[in-house]
């Protein structure tokens, strides 16, 4: 893999990181993604997190294919780099090995810093942290915390500790996690809305209304400002409570002078569908670009399902090709309920055309399921007519 890297760097035109990291976006090949990222200039002026966010995306289509022999090795190839001395460049490994899953390789690489000449201090403890939770080893996170910072004498930051307060709402212990609030107030640590809201989530989401309306003051006092994200989060638990409390909630948030984002227009889509009011759902989407907003994935996973479950799978297919349109397609099971709703209605033209699709947008080795299911469907061709290319358009 090492080899090939190199051999794609010599033999590939150089590209800016920033131009390589708009193409990774849209890139689902794993070996296409590699060559972008390796063709990608090392003299480029583009600002540090632009380069760190082309190799993470870099990752995650290698990792998508469960190529995690080879993301190690082109991170493992970092550790040559001259700039390996540099904590915010070796960090980036660290939290690269995170997005794949693979923390023993995190945290080997955070115990080699001494080897590598690297000084540590929060940035590089703050990455391994993120690697942990990215790895979903969330009741590690808070052993990791007092281990790593006792052995190597790093005093965490603020953002340490939200960490270790991502990770108790992310296992459960949202008790836990204000002990660690309280904790930081105590030490002086500036306790703020971005570490406090996880924890709102968490006691909305375990049903603790009460408590979380509580907590919602508790922030208030210590001058936690509620921003969209905090807005966002108590929509979240309003959804169930009908279309009407969505709205109050928006309204509320522009009245504090906060614009609601795709995601509170989310909730209000969610909550029409709910109610079976598909065609104000489809309003609120359509009204997107209105209030300054671009659907999401998770926009047309919404419209798409409900479509489907409301029988209305030739609608379900019109939003499914907006959504690749956008490049924001829903996910699997999403879309596997629509190719059968067509085939069930006889659209066999729009069934292929989704597969189709499907197929030319993502590499072979991730389209095991999609052969099957076109199996499954009775819609397995050996060539492509020209209704089925005519309805993937």
């Amino acid at each position: 893999m090492a080899s090939t890297i190199r051999h794609l760097s010599t033999t590939t035109k150089k590209i800016s990181i920033s131009k390589a990291k708009s193409r990774l976006r849209s890139e689902h090949d794993p070996d296409k993604a590699l060559a972008i990222f390796s063709s990608a200039s090392s003299n480029d002026s583009s600002p540090p997190f632009v380069s760190r966010y082309a190799q993470d995306l870099t990752v995650r289509r290698l990792a998508k294919s469960h190529r995690f022999a080879d993301i190690e090795s082109l991170l493992e190839s970092h550790k040559s780099n001259p700039q390996i001395k540099q904590e915010p460049f070796l960090s980036s490994l660290i939290r690269s090995y995170g997005v794949a899953g693979m923390f023993d390789q995190a945290l080997k690489t955070y115990q080699e810093m001494d080897q590598l000449g690297t000084p540590r201090s929060f940035i590089s403890f703050n990455s391994l942290l993120s690697a942990c939770i990215q790895s979903k080893l969330y009741n590690k996170v808070p052993v990791l915390f007092n281990e790593i910072s006792e052995k190597y004498r790093v005093l965490p930051d603020k953002v340490s500790f939200g960490m270790l307060v991502k990770a108790y709402c992310e296992d459960g212990k949202p008790e836990k996690a204000i002990e660690v609030l309280e904790g930081m107030e105590k030490k002086g640590v500036e306790v703020t809305t971005i570490v406090c809201t996880p924890v709102l989530n968490c006691l909305y989401s375990k049903g603790k209304n009460e408590e979380a309306e509580r907590f919602l003051d508790w922030m208030v006092e210590r001058g936690c400002e509620l921003d969209a994200v905090v807005y966002n989060v108590k929509i979240s638990n309003a959804v169930n409570q009908g279309a009407e409390r969505v709205k109050e909630l928006i309204e509320e948030m522009k009245n504090s002078g906060l614009k609601p984002d795709t995601i509170s227009y989310n909730y209000l889509m969610t909550s029409y569908c709910m109610s079976g009011m598909m065609e104000e759902a489809k309003k609120v989407y359509e009204g997107l670009r209105v209030h300054g907003c671009k659907a999401n994935a998770a926009t047309f996973r919404t419209l798409v399902f409900n479509s489907c479950k409301s029988g209305e799978y030739e609608k379900g297919y019109k939003i499914f090709k907006d959504s690749v349109r956008e490049h924001r397609i829903p996910d699997f099971n999403t879309l596997k309920y629509l190719a059968k709703g067509l085939v069930e209605k006889k659209k066999i033209k729009e069934a292929k055309g989704l597969i189709h699709t499907m197929k030319k947008k993502f590499p072979p080795n991730l389209l095991n399921a999609w052969r099957k299911l076109e199996e499954n469907l009775g819609l397995h061709s050996t060539e492509e007519d020209k209704e089925v290319k005519e309805a993937s358009a």
